[in-house]
């Protein structure tokens, strides 16, 4: 009998893996996803052609299916095909499964595993009857001699729910990004889910634009009790009603009323309470919690808890339940009862209800093995999070937290005052999982009537709060409210929407971007159901029931779709015709073009910004080539301090009440320098229109951009913004030399001349390599790129041989040793965690252990330790322990 082929999705899982089961199996990684959507025709929409025929001309739908992959025009006929970067993990896994008996997918437990496992028995071939199917919750050595025992078949339910939502995110994309690119900008892109979570973002954006801070005051009492304690009381009623002081002049009559009143102690409240534990950790409540407490971002958080799962120590990390199995409840009323003893554990197991529309109803976020120590090889963010795993799983099987709340309310003058405090009775499930700095608030023992001494009292003027920005934590919560994607998805999704330019994060806060703004408008007036958070909630519960096999998933495609092409077809027309609105220029009929001086100026809005243009250039009685080409740059002030720094709460109201009001709807307005005589005021609304014109002196508030010296001919360099954002231009235009600005702000350091190396021959065949100096250091590149796109380290040996020509600026590297112990040659690399290069050997089977830094101060190399060396170039993890280890070395090399 030959070795049962067991192929799971990453290479770590494989090796824990097969430790567990034995020789008697092979199990191999096909790294994620093998196959995707080609860009490609469906084979039915192809056109046959004879040797003699012309080859006949696809029809506008077939060319689009072609782009899609899917052809939605013929019963959604897919064209798959392997991933580039897959060719040869196919190959391998061909031979493997060719010799073996069996086939076991083991691929994650979700649609998308269940996707990864239909794509390998499609793709691998032979007898349907080799090919098993095994899901196991955690990879232990129980779970899996467990899924092994009993392996099943692939669910085509779950696979056909997963095509559906590539299907439709596929059409949504490809179908809607091209109308967006010819109404409003090139380069924009929609998504049936993103776009969505962007609208959220926006319309959040501007509730907080167009909020007016309201005054009002509040009044706090310092007292003392008889025995000398202090008690701070705070205003609530007046006649027993709630009390509102809106202004100064106001709050000074209850001061005038109160200060020679007596404050008498008219009610002490006290109250027993309780707090339950929270349910163990979903993926949705590990993002929040992890985002809240740990500060990762949710796909920071996803990607370590992906690796603890994978080394074993939690169970799967994407699952909408709550539920515990028997074993796990088991496990942690014993670790409780030994660590804090019986009265931590409640008479019977705590069980929590997942919610209505949970999928892969499998056991919640837990540690795989609550009794055994961490290993020492996790690093310091898998011990946080796996820390805050174990507390949660510990704490949702203890007793509650037992407290008791005292409420004192105090009378002066008919006006009352209250304080409030609380203490902590028991602890209970907060011994192991409590956040809270300081719970407790202790008041002075006091009684009805007893009388207290006014020490102070102290008036405080407040503005109310805009509504507060969402970060990742409840942006989250709104999605998983709302029934928007999936827990699985949010990485992807807050990733998505950043990446295309739409939101920003800064210090923990989104905003919406113009751009996201201008989207979201069109999106919203043309496709009115994709842009419904209840038509996109009522698309998830689509995808669930399709995975429960209620549902036919080619039904809900052309469902969607037919409704959906309705809209495409409307939106496409001029906006005359209902069609999506263009988008177009502002006019500023104040300004006329400082250069023809016939039209106007007006605002253009794009991808990359926002500037002003001449109106001359759309006249169409004059050549496109005698037209005004005049523009001028905007340059933002004051409105990026919402953005550039963490404001707190108050701050950002004042910052509000501060800017001006656009005279149409009222928003703030965003301000801009033209020049030194002209300031514009626009709407931050996109599609309001409004704006003020502002003539005077603006000299001062024209912010001067950095400086430097052009090391090509010595002249100054100076800030310049163009359609690609901002560079560094040198002032000699016979020099025309430019700089990129980083995204940190800083000047990117010059970049030395392309060297020619005719002797270095590419791959391809006419092609040679240059050496380059690029944002990541040196490498080699094909002479003829972007047509020959071949790159490749340079070796240290070529660098030694090709000295002469090289700027000395890299004399280090060529000095660097060109070969190891073993005689491998060695190459240049970049560390993007230190920002500088580094040597490291390689042969035949890829990275040896041989890696070697460069000492500045010493000014000589050094090399690495074999073990040190091996985690330097492996995965980021790992990297941060030889950081932890190294810290002399890579210190040094910080400097080089």
């Amino acid at each position: 009998m030959g070795k049962s082929l067991v192929i799971v999705e990453s290479p770590s899982k494989a090796t824990i893996i097969n430790r567990y089961l034995g020789d008697d199996y092979v199990v191999k990684a096909s790294v994620g996803h093998i196959r995707d959507l080609a860009n490609g025709l469906p084979s039915s929409a192809k056109k046959e052609t004879t040797s003699t025929e012309k080859k006949v001309k696809l029809t506008k739908e077939q060319t689009l299916a072609r782009s899609m992959g899917i052809d939605p025009w013929h019963n959604w006929e897919a064209n798959y095909e392997i991933m580039p970067d897959k060719h040869k993990v196919v190959s391998d896994l061909k031979k493997l499964a060719k010799d073996a008996d069996k086939v076991y997918l083991a691929t994650d437990l979700d649609r998308e595993g269940e996707a990864i496992a239909w794509h390998l028995r499609e793709v691998l071939g032979g007898k349907a009857d080799k090919y098993f199917r095994v899901k196991y919750p955690e990879i232990t050595k129980k779970a899996i001699a467990k899924a092994f025992e009993n392996p099943g078949q692939i669910n085509m339910d779950l696979v056909n729910a997963q095509q559906t939502r590539r299907f439709l995110d596929r059409v949504v994309g490809f179908m809607v990004s091209p109308l967006l690119w010819k109404k409003v900008a090139r380069g924009l892109s929609a998504g049936r889910v993103q776009s969505v979570a962007v609208e959220l973002i926006v319309d959040k954006e501007r509730e907080i634009k167009a909020f007016i801070p309201q005054e009002y005051w509040s009044i706090d009492a310092l007292t003392k009790t008889k025995s000398g304690e202090e008690l701070k009381l705070a205003l609530a009623t007046y006649a027993g009603k709630k009390i509102d002081i809106p202004n100064k002049a106001e709050a000074q009559k209850v001061l005038d009323a109160v200060k020679n009143a007596p404050f008498n102690v008219t009610e002490v409240l006290k109250k027993k309470g309780k707090q339950a534990p929270l349910p163990p950790f979903t993926t949705s409540t590990l993002q929040q919690v992890a985002n809240q407490r740990l500060s990762f971002s949710v796909r920071k958080t996803m990607t370590v808890a992906q690796r603890l799962y994978e080394q074993g120590l939690i169970t799967y990390m994407r699952t909408d339940s709550v539920n515990l199995s028997d074993e796990a409840i088991s496990t942690a009323r014993d670790i409780i009862s030994r660590n804090f003893g019986d009265k931590y554990i409640p008479s019977k197991p705590n069980f929590y209800k997942s919610k209505e529309s949970a999928q892969e109803a499998h056991e919640a976020i837990r540690p795989s093995h609550p009794t055994e120590p961490l290993p020492a090889s996790v690093d310091r963010d898998g011990q946080r999070l796996y820390e805050l795993i174990k507390a949660r799983y510990l704490a949702c099987q203890m007793v509650p937290q037992e407290y008791e709340t005292t409420t004192v309310t105090v009378n002066a003058n008919n006006f009352g005052f209250k304080a409030s405090g609380k203490h902590v009775t028991f602890d209970g499930f907060k011994r192991v999982y409590n956040f809270s700095k300081n719970e407790e608030v202790m008041l002075p023992e006091l009684n009805e009537g007893d009388t207290l001494t006014l020490e102070e009292l102290i008036p405080l003027q407040h503005f109310t709060q805009p509504p507060a920005r969402y970060n990742e934590a409840s942006l989250v919560k709104e999605l998983e409210k709302d029934g928007i994607g999936r827990p699985s998805t949010y990485a992807s999704i807050i990733s998505t929407i950043q990446d295309r330019g739409y939101v920003t994060i800064n210090h923990g806060r989104f905003y919406a971007e113009r751009m996201g703004e201008v989207v979201t408008d069109r999106l919203r007036y043309s496709f009115k159901d994709l842009m419904d958070k209840n038509f996109t909630a009522s698309m998830e519960d689509n995808l669930d029931e399709i995975a429960d096999g209620k549902q036919d998933y080619k039904k809900s495609l052309n469902d969607f779709f037919g409704h959906f092409e309705v809209e495409l077809e409307k939106a496409n027309k001029a906006s005359s015709e209902g069609g999506m609105p263009e988008n177009k220029p502002l006019e500023i009929k104040e300004f006329m073009c400082p250069e023809c001086n016939k039209y106007h100026m007006a605002v253009q809005s794009g991808k990359t910004g926002m500037f002003l243009s001449c109106l001359g250039y759309y006249d169409s009685d004059v050549k496109k080539d005698d037209r005004c080409h005049k523009t001028l740059n905007l340059r933002a002030i004051d409105q990026a301090a919402l953005s550039s720094s963490k404001l707190t709460d108050e701050e950002e109201a004042e910052f509000l009440r501060s800017r001006p009001r656009c005279p149409i709807c009222n928003s703030i307005m965003d301000t801009y320098i033209i020049d030194g005589e002209h300031k514009l005021h626009l709407c931050s609304t996109p599609n309001c229109g409004g704006y003020k014109l502002e003539t005077g002196k603006f000299d001062s508030e024209i912010e001067k951009g950095p400086e430097c010296e052009c090391e090509k001919c010595g002249h100054t360099m100076v800030l310049k913004e163009g359609r690609f954002g901002k560079y560094m231009s040198c002032t000699n235009k016979e020099c025309g030399n430019t700089r990129k600005i980083l995204k940190n702000g800083e000047i990117a350091p010059p970049r030395e001349d392309a060297v020619d190396l005719p002797e270095l021959p590419c791959k391809a065949e006419g092609a040679h390599y240059v050496l380059r100096d690029g944002a990541s250091g040196i490498f080699l590149a094909a002479h003829n790129f972007p047509k020959v796109r071949e790159t490749r380290p340079p070796k240290v040996c070529e660098l030694q041989r090709f000295r002469d020509r090289i700027s000395p600026k890299f004399y280090y590297l060529a000095d660097a040793p060109a070969v190891d112990k073993d005689g491998n040659e060695t190459e240049v690399r970049f560390s993007r965690k230190t920002k500088k290069q580094y040597v490291m050997a390689t042969n035949a089977e890829g990275k040896t252990t041989f890696v070697a830094f460069y000492n500045d101060e010493k000014r000589e190399w050094e090399e690495s330790s074999d073990v040190g060396a091996k985690k330097t170039t492996t995965r980021k993890t790992t990297a941060r322990k030889t950081t932890t280890k190294k810290t002399t070395t890579r210190r040094t090399t910080k400097k080089a």
